[in-house]
């Protein structure tokens, strides 16, 4: 066997533009569904971000007591096969994706071709098994081996395809034809370059235009950069690429997990340029650091829902006029404690709520005199780090209060509703009991009944500005907390609540207070 007979199939840390470099098996492993160790066909990427085969899909289930997100199949659930993960999924969360399927495509032609402009040059491949695995298994099997032309990494691909090459195993190349070796290494660059430029440009984020840092895949199977598909979920609810609505916690960046594969296709194939993209990604952290958040300390504000300001004092025109100069058009709103919890002397407590708000400015109305009306829409939530005072208005170091995950959501839901009901129960406990579902019509009946009733707080003025109810439950407890004539400390709960289920029992739990007072 000649020196560089054996590879490895770990990714080797290095770049790839030197054909000792190519690590054949490591490229083709990630091509691979793990379940059937054939090529990817019809990928579909699960929310823990790992990618199997369509056939390859675990058997599904009914699944009982969830009716949070209100997505289509998600009644439909499947234990994922993947041992780092092992948790339920659901179907509807589960998509075909799109950008994997472009590239196995791309990927399966273009060394197809290879393979058929190159005939000569035999090279014999030996698998190695995964002794563990196989010992595991208790299964029976021995190593394959074929004889092969077109290099190591067209070889390697064939026998994948032909279904002799486990995903686990390893490789073995023996090059059979004198002077073969060096044609080898040419032909794995070949082919290195026929499918590396058709690859970079699918992984592209249609959000930013640039190499995907980060990946992550949505429900309906398109992959942006973690931070674009975050920055476009605080505009909309709908995916940028199909317009399909999506969960309102899909905004969150912290549930989505990242798309296992494209991270590692991106190691194995472009490690220059993505290193040149996180060293870019690291300086735009560094100037948002420096730039900080602009705080208004001021009133009460909410995700998803508008928010009406006048700006007149000297301070915050200015506050104003930067964040629209500077293109963000952002700004951390704080509610303010009541004048029995301000800040005494030498105290040290904030005058503020430490959650508060990110607002994006949608409209302005700038007055004579340099006054300003303003029409925001909330974006986030976020935590107060430290502040400081910058031209005498707050900036403030902030980090994001995401909710969590959905899973988390759908297990607690699970367990509360199968609870059994007591004699003597409280409303409250009858409330704990509720579905998710259950506890937003709720909120929907009780609005209907006071607009049955004329109640001011739905005057046509109100729904103008603030909307129809909103169906969404993530959405809905911030649309009445809007509107409701109740002290703006109770309404301040729904901001540290990290949970949709929480947020429409809090809101429910108004609703029974004011119920029960009216009669």
């Amino acid at each position: 066997m000649s020196d560089d007979a054996a590879e490895s199939a770990a990714p080797q840390a290095g770049g790839v533009s030197d054909s000792h470099d190519i690590d054949a098996r490591a490229i083709v492993r990630v091509m691979q569904c793990s379940r059937c160790s054939y090529p990817l066909r019809d990928a579909m990427t699960l929310p823990c971000g790992n990618t199997l085969c369509k056939p390859c899909l675990p058997p599904i289930y009914k699944r009982g007591n969830i009716t949070y997100p209100p997505v289509e199949g998600r009644e439909n659930g499947f234990l994922c096969p993947f041992p780092d993960c092992g948790m339920e999924h659901s179907v509807g969360d589960s998509g075909m994706d799109v950008v994997t399927n472009k590239i196995t495509q791309l990927v399966q032609a273009q060394l197809t071709n290879c393979k058929t402009e190159s005939t000569e040059k035999r090279l014999l491949l030996e698998e190695r098994l995964d002794m563990a695995k196989v010992v595991e298994s208790g299964m029976d099997v021995m190593p394959r081996s074929r004889v092969l032309h077109g290099g190591r990494l067209v070889a390697t691909y064939s026998l994948a395809e032909m279904g002799e090459l486990d995903y686990t195993s390893d490789v073995a190349y023996t090059p059979l034809d004198a002077e073969s070796s060096e044609s080898n290494c040419r032909l794995d660059v070949a082919a290195l370059e026929s499918i590396r430029d058709p690859v970079r440009a699918e992984l592209d984020c249609h959000v930013c235009y640039q190499l995907m840092l980060d990946p992550v895949t949505t429900s309906c199977g398109h992959t942006f950069c973690r931070r674009c598909f975050g920055r476009a979920m605080d505009h909309s609810s709908y995916c940028p690429m199909c317009r399909r609505r999506l969960p309102t916690q899909a905004a969150s960046s912290a549930p989505l997990a990242s798309n296992k594969l494209l991270n590692d296709l991106m190691q194995c194939l472009l490690p220059d340029q993505l290193a040149a993209r996180k060293a870019m990604a690291e300086e735009e952290d560094r100037v948002d650091e420096e730039n900080r958040l602009p705080l208004f300390p001021c009133t009460l504000a909410f995700p998803q829902m508008p928010t009406f300001l006048h700006i007149f004092e000297p301070r915050y025109r200015l506050m104003v006029r930067r964040v629209l100069d500077n293109g963000s058009r952002k700004f951390g709103i704080l509610m303010t404690r009541m004048q029995s919890f301000s800040n005494p002397e030498g105290t040290g407590i904030p005058r503020f709520q430490p959650i508060g708000t990110v607002l994006y400015i949608e409209r302005i109305e700038m007055l004579p005199d340099g006054r300003s009306l303003i029409e925001t829409r909330g974006l986030s939530k976020f935590r107060v780090l430290d502040t400081d005072v910058f031209d005498g208005y707050l900036v403030g170091r902030v980090e994001r209060v995401d909710d969590i995950p959905i899973r988390e959501e759908e297990m607690r839901e699970s367990e509360e509703t199968s609870r059994s009901a007591f004699p003597g129960e409280s409303e409250a406990g009858r409330i704990q009991r509720m579905s998710t579902q259950a506890l937003l019509e709720y909120g929907l009946s009780f609005v209907e009944r006071a607009r049955s009733r004329s109640a001011r707080w739905l005057h046509q003025r109100v729904l103008a500005a603030y909307g129809e109810p909103a169906t969404d439950p993530a959405v809905f407890p911030y649309w009445l907390a809007s509107v409701l004539p109740i002290a703006e400390e109770e309404k301040y709960q729904l901001l540290p609540t990290t949970s949709v289920r929480q947020r429409l029992k809090i809101t429910a739990l108004w609703i029974e207070r004011l119920e029960r007072a009216r009669w």
